[in-house]
Formats: C-alpha cells, sequence, structure tokens
C-alpha cells in the first residue's frame, strides 16, 4: 500500500535540515543549531528503612552552538562577544523555527530566553582541503521553550 504526499507529510518525522535562525528578530544563516537539551540534575534520596528513591532536581544548564559560514562583510557573531566588558553582556533571545520542506510552512519553534555568547570558535585552517570556513559561536540561556504551529485552513 502506497502513501500519498499527505499521509507521508503528517505520518513520518520531519527533516532537520530546513530551519531558520533569528537572534532579536535579525533573521542569520546558519547551517547547524545543537545543544537545545531540557535535563535536570537527580536527586537521592535513602530513607531509614533502606529504601532509595530518585528525584528531579535543578534543572540542567542549557548550552547552544550555532555554526555558519563566514561571508565577508558579516561579523554579527564577533561584535556581540566582544562587546563583553567588565560583567556586562548584551542578551538576546533567539528563536530556531522548523520548517517544511519549501520553507513555506512554520511547523515548530524553539524560542531561546536570555542567551549570551561565551566562545566564539574560528574556522580549521588547512591548505590541503577545500571546505568552507565555518565558525561556531556557543551560547549559555536561561531556558527555551517550544511553540507547535497549527497549520492554517483555507
Amino acid at each position: 500500500m502506497s502513501l500519498s504526499a499527505d499521509q507521508i507529510a503528517v505520518n513520518y518525522p520531519t527533516p532537520t535540515y530546513r530551519f531558520r535562525v533569528s537572534v532579536d528578530r535579525e533573521e542569520m544563516l546558519f547551517n547547524a543549531v545543537s545543544g537545545l537539551v531540557h535535563s535536570y540534575e537527580t536527586i537521592e534520596y535513602k530513607d531509614g528503612l533502606g529504601g532509595q528513591f530518585q528525584m528531579p532536581g535543578q534543572r540542567g544548564g542549557i548550552n547552544i552552538s550555532l555554526k555558519r559560514g563566514v561571508v565577508r562583510g558579516q561579523a554579527q557573531l564577533y561584535e556581540w562577544i566582544s562587546s563583553i566588558s567588565l560583567n556586562q553582556v548584551e542578551k538576546k533571545d533567539i528563536s530556531i523555527t522548523l520548517t517544511n520542506d519549501a520553507g513555506t510552512e512554520l511547523l515548530l519553534t524553539w524560542n531561546v530566553v536570555n542567551a549570551f555568547p561565551i566562545k566564539l570558535t574560528a574556522p580549521d585552517f588547512n591548505a590541503s582541503t577545500n571546505e568552507f570556513a565555518i565558525e561556531q559561536l556557543d551560547l549559555v540561556a536561561d531556558r527555551f521553550t517550544e511553540q507547535i504551529w497549527t497549520p492554517s485552513i483555507e
């Protein structure tokens, strides 16, 4: 039994290669985003009868990595991390939106709150390859939420 395109769109996982990233409402191009992880520390409780219980503790930190190709004249990431001085940093909200294959329909958005850069890694330089120059920005954030987009009915 073959499935129609609509059935495939509903029943199969969404590919991750089509996404948009906005940093404080400025859309930027990245080729990889990683680190959107909700985690909690585990606390072990022991009672007087020898029982052991696992409970969730404090929420774990959120560490996000953004990777993109180096493009002449675009230094927003360097300017952002260079703005850190004397314990002052500009925190920004970031949204990562997964879209359909055509990029026309929003499927799911992760909204990252109060992110700030902690490390900018320059590309690896190697004269024996012809790979693109990729820089990586590592961020720490307070939290993130997910927003599911429902299809519009026309």
